[in-house]
């Protein structure tokens, strides 16, 4: 027996106007591992891992661009398929490697976890640094399905779980460690196997489009500027505040953890952005150098990897929590460990519209248009999260 879930999505909270252009239909075919004459054609079935597939050349729909409204359609829990849809890469590189394919195995559920019927997804810088091979030495065989950020309904769970049940809305990042052993199956599909202690309950107020841009980005900017000790009274700032971790850094730094001045750089046309979030000073990167301000302050939140130029603004004792790049002393490297704990503890300032998710006005992406969104990510240019959503 089938049971349907009807969910509506409220309207996205975000704080500059959604381009009124609407998505174009988007049709495109992938062809993968096909050879020989133009009278034969050699189809070679890849196997590793946990799952298989068989490339195929697929039509992605035109309607699967119509359908990117941020409403959510009625989520279906029902009987699990043997296989599902999902993008995946089967080598390491650019964006060109990316494949759609229609019969991916749907993953087993161990006895710790949950499996989620996905709705919506996000991507991060590091799904393409990932991608394109930066951290190999540590990842899970390929293929790969990408993916860390999911919103979901949970359609089954393991014999362990306590907490969650079928038909409970979730969200989460769904490894534990970013660059460690991240997961084969990721959040690019319909169906993605979860860990119950890297999940939490949906807020109530957000839709699974502004719930899936939160994850990986609220825990980084959580856990970075508590590992720092930073406290009421302490001033900030951070550098690209208008992107995904740092416009979250902005709100939480204020709403949180109850900082006395919060700055934060951008380009010119996101400063009265960065003060929408919260920001006392916005920072034109274009025409100031934030060093070289009279202005110190006690943390430097560096979400762009300027560290070398980041520890040139503290204050004596002030330290630099660094993202990407090269760090320089005393600054230091945080890599966030995925706990849905913080996610729990955060849902009562996201409930109660203190601290707003934001997701780039350019989505959300269709799951037709995947390419298309890693390349846009891939451009630094986004502003907050970029979402693909809907998810069939």
């Amino acid at each position: 027996m089938e049971t349907i879930l009807t969910t509506t999505a409220s309207k996205l909270t975000i704080f500059h106007s959604i381009s009124s252009t609407k998505l174009n239909s988007f049709s495109r075919k992938f062809s993968v591992g096909f050879s020989g004459n133009k009278n034969r054609k050699k189809v070679t079935t890849l196997k590793q891992g946990s799952f298989s597939y068989l490339p195929l050349g697929v039509q992605a729909s035109a309607s699967q661009a119509a359908a990117s409204s941020t409403e959510a359609e009625p989520t279906k829990v029902g009987t699990v398929p043997s296989e599902m849809k999902a993008w995946l890469y089967g080598e390491y590189g650019g964006v060109d490697v990316l494949k759609f394919d229609e019969k991916v195995t749907v993953p087993q559920v161990k006895e710790d976890q949950v499996l989620i019927k996905v709705v919506a997804a996000a991507l991060n810088p590091v799904d393409g640094k990932r991608r394109q091979g930066k951290f190999k030495a540590t990842d899970s065989p390929l293929p790969t399905v990408p993916g860390y950020d999911v919103a979901g309904v949970v359609v089954k769970v393991g014999t362990q779980v306590k907490e969650f049940k079928e038909g409970d809305e979730v969200y989460g990042d769904i490894n534990e460690k970013a660059l460690e052993g991240p997961k084969q199956f990721g959040s690019l599909a319909e169906y993605t196997a979860v860990e119950e202690r890297l999940l939490a309950p949906k807020p109530k107020n957000l839709d699974f489009v502004q719930a899936a841009g939160l994850p990986l980005a609220i825990e980084t900017a959580y856990e970075g500027l508590e590992r720092t000790g930073f406290s009421a009274g302490k001033s900030i700032l951070v550098l690209n505040g208008s992107g995904g971790v740092g416009s979250l850094v902005i709100q939480l730094a204020k709403q949180v953890f109850g900082a006395s001045r919060v700055a934060a750089t951008s380009s010119t046309r996101n400063l009265e952005f960065l003060k929408s979030l919260g920001a006392d000073l916005a920072i034109d990167y274009t025409k100031d150098n934030f060093e070289d301000l009279p202005e110190k302050f006690d943390l430097v939140y560096d979400a762009i990897g300027q560290c070398d130029r980041a520890v040139k603004a503290i204050k004596e004792g002030g330290t630099v929590v660094a993202l990407t790049g090269a760090v320089t002393p005393p600054g230091f490297r945080f890599v966030v460990t995925s706990n849905g704990e913080v996610l729990k503890k955060l849902n009562p300032y996201l409930e109660s519209g203190k601290v707003k998710p934001i997701i780039d006005p350019k989505g959300p992406f269709p799951f037709s248009q995947v390419v298309e969104a890693f390349s846009y990510i891939e451009t630094n240019k986004a502003t907050g999260k970029v979402v693909i959503h809907p998810i069939p």
